[in-house]
């Protein structure tokens, strides 16, 4: 008996292990959200003035190591001991979790969600997430005569590379516009990736200039919940819940939310995923089902109902259209 108990054990020793063993194989669901690109730069972006030079968006998790090196090419590899210089302006975008900042001319200030800060050329600097936080970043490297000459004129304050957006939906939704475009990558996209960083500049512009929502509590919980709705597009949002955690009462937050948008909130949250869909029809070579799956839809006959009433054509026809 005790030699059947000790084979047991050493059976289910096995089992536990090969368990492990599979556990340890599957990626990390955190790669799947992961992207970034480093473009390269021709003689018509240069003519153009203002070009991208890499864009990406990365969920560091917390304990995390930071940043991974092995993932982007050694010219901007960094590690928080020596830091780093870069040529050229790139734009950093918080907009999850909390970490800190330091450059040559800045103090070690901490930087929270809703946060932008840029990086200057020439200028050495560091930033990690905090590792009981980490952080969701955001992020666009630029350059050209005319982007020297714009951030000269309007941020040219190399100390203070703040600005804090806070909850800003614009700002969100031209980030996944800017990704969805350099993931498509049809001709003439460096331009068009140009012209939605010029918009996104344009937004910190109007917010470094003016708070407009300063003084005015329900425009400030109309942003929050415009930006929860677009973080939320792979699924759908129960509005009364959303409504009790702003805290707001349903019917002034619907009027406002109207007034603000000129759409209900759940019509405004069912046109976010619709266009998003349209993003991941012309990027990716997801089939319709797992469109549907990704924009909140259990039924793909229903999404490609509302598809087909929003844009005048089925999710396929849309697709062979634009690719």
């Amino acid at each position: 008996m005790f030699a059947l108990a000790n084979k047991n054990i050493e059976i289910a020793f096995h089992l536990y292990f090969l368990i492990f063993l599979f556990l340890l194989s599957i990626p990390r669901k955190k790669s799947m959200s992961n992207y970034f690109k480093y473009l390269n730069t021709s003689q018509v972006e240069e003519k153009w003035g203002f070009y991208i030079t890499t864009v990406g968006h990365s969920r560091i998790y917390p304990n995390e190591n930071y940043p991974n090196n092995e993932e982007h090419p050694q010219n901007h590899s960094f590690n928080w001991n020596k830091g780093r210089i870069l040529n050229g302006y790139y734009l950093v975008f918080i907009s999850n979790g909390q970490g800190i900042f330091e450059s040559a001319l800045t103090e070690p200030t901490t930087v929270t969600a809703g946060t932008c800060f840029f990086l200057y050329p020439g200028i050495w600097h560091r930033y990690k997430p905090h590792s009981n936080s980490g952080w969701e970043e955001h992020w666009i490297g630029f350059n050209g005569y005319y982007a020297e000459e714009l951030m000269k004129r309007v941020f040219s304050d190399s100390t203070n590379p703040f600005i804090n957006v806070g909850v800003n939906s614009d700002l969100l939704s031209l980030l996944h516009q800017l990704l969805a475009a350099v993931r498509t990558s049809s001709a003439g996209y460096n331009q068009v990736i140009a012209g939605i960083t010029l918009q996104i500049l344009g937004i910190l512009n109007a917010v470094s200039m003016q708070q407009e929502d300063e003084h005015d509590p329900t425009a400030r919980l109309i942003s929050k919940a415009k930006f929860s709705l677009e973080e939320s597009l792979d699924k759908t949002v129960d509005m009364k819940k959303l409504v009790r955690e702003l805290p707001m009462g349903y019917s002034k937050f619907r009027k406002a939310f109207k007034q603000s948008t000129g759409e209900s909130p759940n019509q405004y949250h069912l046109n976010l995923r619709l266009n998003r869909a349209k993003g991941l029809l012309t990027s990716t070579a997801l089939n319709i089902n797992e469109v549907a799956s990704q924009t909140g839809f259990d039924s793909v006959f229903y999404f490609s109902k509302l598809f087909k009433k929003k844009n005048g054509v089925s999710p396929k026809y849309y697709r062979t259209e634009n690719n």
